[in-house]
């Protein structure tokens, strides 16, 4: 089981103490959103731009290896942005998967569609007499959810199904 979170603290002790199996991937999307809104705006293009070189190699070995460039040109500059990459074993969680899916898992834009359109229908509803109205209506929204995409396989997936059950087992 793969998680892929936007580092909402506490999500990774969370999911480790319900499932201590699982897998944890950082969102790339999120962290380089985060970098972007702490870098001066004549800065912002370059370093988004070295930070891409590091999510986008194909080892985890070489990842860290751009990771640590990508920290010694900055870490002066921007010690704070820097740091929020040291140590942190969930960065590269996404390449021990096979490549054609890695595009898909290392960021959470799959639940966020998904989110987008909850949002979208509980506001339609206006209001919800109490909590539990709401969660059985999450609950039949889920459910349909999945009888309309249970059919469907994301992009990669049907390519990669054996070596991921290979994986999982």
């Amino acid at each position: 089981m793969l998680f892929v979170t936007d580092g909402l603290t506490g999500i990774k002790d969370a999911i480790s103490n319900v499932f201590p199996k699982a897998k944890h991937q950082s969102c790339w999307v999120h962290l380089a959103r985060n970098v972007s809104h702490a870098v001066r705006v004549k800065d912002r293009s370059e370093v988004l731009n070295d930070l891409k070189t590091v999510y986008t190699q194909e080892s985890v070995e070489a990842a860290e290896e751009k990771l640590d460039t990508f920290i010694q040109t900055w870490h002066k500059k921007y010690p704070k942005v820097t740091e929020r990459f040291k140590n942190n074993p969930s960065l590269f969680t996404f390449l021990s998967f096979p490549k054609p899916i890695r595009a898909s898992i290392y960021t959470t834009n799959l639940i966020e569609g998904f989110n987008k359109h909850l949002k979208r229908y509980t506001k339609r509803k206006e209001q919800f007499p109490n909590e539990d109205s709401l969660i059985r209506f999450i609950g039949t929204y889920a459910g349909d959810y999945n009888q309309r995409f249970q059919m469907r396989i994301h992009k990669g997936f049907k390519l990669v199904t054996a070596e991921l059950n290979e994986m999982f087992n």
